[in-house]
């Protein structure tokens, strides 16, 4: 039997009707189900990942999305699972990579982070994203550079990532909340996010770069993590194939990263992302970080006794009435023991002569000599030797809480890292005027091989370096010991630290810095925690 068109028709739209109410309603943010790559024209969100389907089915909705509460209970829990397995699919596309060591403290930390990502990763779905050690990575030396890596990470991470995500061991990483902000940019274009630092003036770590201006130049703080998209590693890595880095030494790895990228306006510059950030985690302003920082001392027990620290200060006759008397004035108090090595003996100090000449620069010959005292006339029960310039400021209070983290039976170089020659092999080195931390087997390794200064004006700190490296003990690096003065450090980044060391007199009060930025207080005594400083622009 023939039916009439309009009764055809309306049966059609009828059906239509009933079918409209059966679905759930349109949701805004992301909530159509399957996740927020259902919706179209959603600020921020990569193109081209809709499906025919979903394209069919998506609209652009401006409103704020109001929960239906008579919404089935099968179609809540299917559009739960939707976007659980999109939010997994989206934290798939994340390579963390942990900028971490292989000393046992260190690669215990990062260890501990990367368990705690992969079970926030775990609650949320099943597939898990990569989480990378940096010191497991490459048995190359100038892994920790990160810039060497990047022709691997393009190989390997390229087609089916989106970004790249480095955080130190001390980060705190809300996984959910960093997809969040993720999200926000097109991953199919080149980014490089962060939270910027920058320098209030030229600086001598930064070779004067910027001189008229140095505040427009943006470097990440790497403790609040910072993230390149993968077409930015794409880029860089065939950059670097093409073009082997040029610099031989590597000082402040954060700024000349960003230098690199840049490529003096070619690249991007740091885009500045505000939910990276560096307040700890209890503070009652994280609420909208993705990153938070442990802003505390380590401690790992009682710290070392101030007779397990032994500090050589080296000088010469020409510092003994401007710079040793600033020694004198304020850490001297609290080393145990501690001697001064000199060219000329002056029993007012004391200085001890090492039958050394000295040197305009290099001090290698004089290095080398304290090392060997150290071990042949020091009590052999002294587990740590700390080597500084006669112009070092250094908190040895905060120093021997830190070393309650490291194992003096274990080989242990310690101080604030440096890199020569990195791109192309070359070594890791701790730089020398923020001090030189060793322990006792240490030493004895490095003396009972046969590397030696290759001549008495070397610089002592680059062939420690080459020494060790060559004996396959790794550098260690805290960030807490500074090549530089207070005012050569921009003061975000020094806001979240704890410093152990500074190093020069040029143009500040020493003193004063000391008691600025170094000196033990009660509090800090009693726990440990981050306390308030009165820090007046030194």
């Amino acid at each position: 039997m023939s039916r009439e068109p309009g009764c055809s028709r309306w049966l059609l739209f009828a059906a239509c009707v009933h079918l409209f109410f059966l679905l759930p309603p349109l949701r805004t943010r992301g909530e159509w189900p399957g996740g927020r790559d259902a919706m179209v024209e959603v600020k921020g969100r990569r193109p081209g990942t809709l499906g025919p389907l979903r394209r069919a089915f998506a609209v652009s909705v401006n409103a704020e999305g109001v929960e239906d509460e008579t919404e089935l209970p099968a179609l809540q829990k299917s559009e739960k699972r939707g976007t659980i397995s999109k939010t997994s699919r989206e934290l798939k596309e994340i390579v963390f990579v942990i900028q971490s060591q292989s000393n046992s403290f260190h690669s215990k930390r990062a260890e501990d982070l990367k368990r705690d990502i992969l079970k926030q990763a775990a609650d949320l779905g099943k597939e898990l994203p990569t989480v990378l050690l940096i010191h497991q990575m490459d048995g190359h030396e100038g892994a920790w550079t990160v810039l060497p890596l990047m022709r691997d990470f393009s190989v390997t991470y390229g087609r089916n990532s989106s970004w790249i995500f480095f955080c130190e061991e001390d980060t705190r990483v809300h996984v959910v909340k960093l997809l969040e902000t993720l999200g926000r940019f097109d991953g199919s274009k080149e980014w490089f996010l962060g939270k910027a630092l920058h320098d209030e003036e030229s600086t001598i770590i930064h070779h004067y770069a910027f001189a008229e201006n140095p505040t427009v130049f943006k470097f990440p703080d790497f403790a609040a993590g910072w993230a390149l998209s993968i077409p930015l590693v794409n880029k860089l890595a065939k950059k670097l194939k093409s073009e082997p880095l040029k610099s031989d030494f590597t000082i402040d790895l954060k700024h000349e990263i960003a230098l690199y990228i840049w490529q003096k306006g070619e690249g991007p510059h740091l885009t500045p992302v505000p939910e990276f950030c560096t307040d700890d985690v209890t503070s009652n302003t994280v609420d909208h970080c993705a990153t938070t920082f442990s802003n505390f001392l380590p401690l790992c027990g009682e710290p070392v006794k101030k007779e397990d620290v032994f500090v050589a200060v080296k000088t010469c006759q020409k510092f003994h009435g401007d710079r040793i008397p600033v020694v004198k004035q304020t850490w001297e108090r609290e080393a145990a023991l501690i001697e001064y090595y000199s060219d000329y003996a002056d029993t007012s100090i004391p200085t001890i002569d090492l039958g050394i000449p000295n040197t305009d620069r290099g001090h290698c010959g004089k290095t080398f000599a304290i090392l060997e005292r150290f071990l042949n006339h020091s009590s052999p029960r002294t587990p740590w030797l700390v080597i500084v310039d006669d112009d070092t400021l250094i908190s040895i209070f905060r120093l021997r809480k830190l070393l309650s983290c490291y194992d003096p039976n274990e080989p242990v170089f310690l101080g604030e890292r440096y890199g020569y020659g990195l791109g192309t092999g070359g070594y890791s080195y701790i730089t020398g005027g923020g001090g030189m931390v060793f322990s006792r087997i240490a030493v004895q390794k490095l003396l009972a091989s046969k590397c030696r200064c290759y001549s008495m004006d070397a610089p002592d700190d680059m062939v420690l370096g080459m020494c060790f490296s060559g004996l396959g003990i790794p550098i260690t690096h805290s960030p807490l010991f500074h090549q530089a003065r207070p005012m050569d450090y921009p003061k975000d980044y020094l806001s979240h630290q704890i410093p152990v060391s500074f190093h020069k007199h040029w143009n500040i009060d020493p003193v004063k810095v000391y008691f600025t930025w170094l000196a033990p207080n009660t509090e800090e005594s009693l726990d440990g925690k981050k306390v308030g400083y009165n820090r007046e622009d030194l």
